[in-house]
């Protein structure tokens, strides 16, 4: 099966789910087809953990939830060593960050300590826990959550966890037939229940090897990098995206290709990917948040200053 084939079969199944946000579904897909994590970013009863049980669900892969308070503990994510008396020695018990498809409910909610335990994971993906350090299993994925409107009790993710993302998503509201046609399949029964597998593991992570694969002409490389510069010379961006942000732009590009059925990137995969990966790594100026500018906006600003290539023959 191809790599478009495979993406085309999965987004059609969490459609079922998640009704009218074919881009966010396939965003979410991109990421998961680069390796990457997503943060979304949006008010409560739009889906978010729908859409991530979707996922899984339609990936056949084990899914696990992490609901992010205040008291939550480190090892209540990575897992902890309890001693047993019978055999004389420590035994491990893994915690739900040890899955193959985790959900990170209103991460915001957590201390800095406890977001900080996720880092290795989501880089890395391992855990060390008392010097053990277990392999998560693959394919992994960290779809986290959190309320942009609500900020009482919350902890800021710091700039280093949101570089972790690959990309940051806001689902927002249905429109009005898509929000009737919610209504309708929710009748008796959740549409959630009813979704099955659709495509292996085995072909998920053949897929992931597959995005690599995907020609980037030397023209498109520079016009990755040339936007991720902007960022650093905008008057009114204070800090500009990382080479992390070059890496996540340029795969995510690679893999919006792929699922659209060409082996090749072109500018356009660039553009439209963009401010998924970039926004979210920048930090607005103090006289620009004074006047309401967001990230994403800044991010159309450099796109509009920064030269488009020219199509090349390829070799």
């Amino acid at each position: 099966m191809t790599l478009a084939a495979i993406a085309e079969k999965v987004t059609s199944n969490v459609e079922k789910v998640i009704v009218g946000k074919h881009d966010e579904v396939q965003r979410t897909l991109i990421a998961l087809l680069c390796r990457g994590h997503v943060l979304i970013e949006d008010v409560p009863g739009v889906g978010k953990t729908v859409l991530a049980k979707a996922i899984a669900k339609s990936i056949g892969c084990s899914f696990s939830r992490i609901q992010c308070t205040p008291d939550i503990l480190p090892s209540d994510i990575t897992g902890v060593s309890i001693y047993n008396q019978k055999s004389g020695e420590f035994e491990f018990r893994p915690g739900p960050v040890i899955a193959q498809v985790v959900l990170a409910d209103e991460i915001n909610r957590a201390t800095p300590k406890t977001q900080s335990a996720l880092l290795e994971a989501m880089e890395e993906r391992q855990v060390t826990v008392d010097g053990r350090t277990t392999v998560l299993p693959q394919p992994f994925v960290v779809l986290a959550t959190q309320n942009p409107i609500e900020y009482e009790g919350t902890f800021p993710l710091p700039e280093a966890e949101l570089d972790r993302f690959l990309i940051r998503l806001r689902l927002g509201y249905p429109g009005t037939d898509a929000e009737l046609e919610i209504l309708d399949a929710q009748r008796k029964q959740h549409p959630l229940e009813r979704i099955g597998q659709v495509v292996s593991e085995a072909e998920i992570v053949s897929a992931q090897e597959a995005v690599q694969d995907v020609y980037v002409d030397d023209l498109i490389k520079r016009y990755v990098v040339d936007i991720v510069a902007a960022t650093r010379n905008h008057p009114d961006i204070y800090l500009g995206a990382s080479p992390r942000g070059s890496l996540a732009l340029f795969r995510t590009s690679q893999a919006r290709a792929a699922v659209a059925g060409r082996d090749f990137v072109v500018p356009d995969d660039v553009k439209a990917m963009a401010k998924d990966t970039l926004a979210h790594r920048i930090i607005v100026s103090p006289s620009a948040r004074i006047r309401n500018v967001e990230g994403d906006t800044l991010i159309s600003d450099v796109l509009g200053s920064v030269a488009v290539p020219g199509a090349t023959v390829r070799k």
